[in-house]
């Protein structure tokens, strides 16, 4: 064997990379993120590099509010790559998760730089995502935070995030049509606990809740005596059940109330992949449908 046969057939993985570079990326391992609830993790996917491994600590039709971290929570986060987080108070469990779990990358927050609602003695919304221009900042936060950890893959982050905010886009016109053509006195709703709140000062509707902003402890029963006194008097057209909240509640309050259920919103959670909430934008769709057509029957 000749000595240039040789050094041929010694050429490193490196070199073989710079003469095959495709080859390179796709025996890189695929993008690890990890996000802290399943509406995030479906942004992620939407906006991360082709071939990203999205997880959600807090799955689809389950209550972030009352998550209670697993052993096998902290190995997935203490593997990952990038951890994607709400902010503004909706993960009260995150800090301690990140450190017991070991983790020492980043955390991309997901709202920063939005200033959030506010209410008498209840801190901040969360809820920011409820709001589809809000929306649009969790995805250029996202997209920034993803070609920050993959710069060689910024191109094709920056092509998946303006796909993304047209998309947004178009989806906020067409809830602005279907809300639209119902009288605005006649946009009130009443729900399990205060989720709503961006999404009702974009589009017009007034929100009425037996809870506040979390779910960790049921409402008093003056609290839900109140609320049933206010539906009377101002003639509240709906009520809907949350997905995450138990309906024994909301169906008590209809039927004391005198007021139909209207069917099931999805608030901090996706529903199931079979479900009609599978994806970030077709819960926004289905709740502004089911909206739409409940306060015009």
């Amino acid at each position: 064997m000749t000595m240039n046969r040789r050094r041929a057939l010694g050429l490193g993985g490196a070199a073989l990379a710079a003469l095959h570079p495709s080859a390179s990326r796709a025996q890189s391992p695929a993008p690890r993120i990890v996000a802290s609830f399943s509406i995030l993790a479906d942004m992620a996917q939407e906006l991360a590099p082709a071939g990203a491994q999205v997880t959600a600590l807090v799955g689809a039709d389950a209550d972030a509010h009352v998550y209670e971290p697993s052993p096998a929570d902290g190995k997935r986060l203490a593997r990952a790559d990038l951890v994607v987080v709400n902010g503004l108070g909706f993960e009260g469990w995150i800090e301690r998760m990140v450190k017991v779990s070991g983790y020492r990358g980043t955390l991309a927050v997901a709202s920063q730089g939005i200033q959030p609602r506010k209410g008498d003695h209840r801190g901040a919304d969360p809820h920011a995502w409820q709001d589809l221009a809000l929306a649009r900042r969790y995805a250029t936060n996202l997209s920034a935070a993803f070609a920050l950890r993959w710069p060689q893959q910024r191109d094709e982050i920056a092509r998946r995030g303006a796909d993304y905010l047209a998309r947004i886009d178009g989806l906020d016109r067409q809830v602005r049509d279907w809300l639209g053509v119902v009288p605005r006195p006649q946009r009130r709703v009443i729900t399990s606990h205060d989720a709503f709140g961006y999404f009702g000062a974009a589009y017009g509707v007034d929100f009425l809740a037996a809870q506040g902003w979390n779910t960790h402890s049921e409402p008093s029963a003056a609290a839900v005596a109140r609320l049933i006194r206010q539906i009377r008097k101002e003639g509240v057209r709906a009520i809907f059940i949350e997905n995450i909240s138990d309906p024994r509640l909301v169906e008590r309050i209809a039927r004391e109330g005198g007021v139909r259920v209207g069917g099931t919103l999805y608030s901090d959670a996706l529903s199931g992949p079979d479900g009609p909430a599978a994806t970030y934008l077709r819960m926004i769709e289905h709740n502004a449908r089911g909206l739409a057509a409940a306060l015009q029957a």
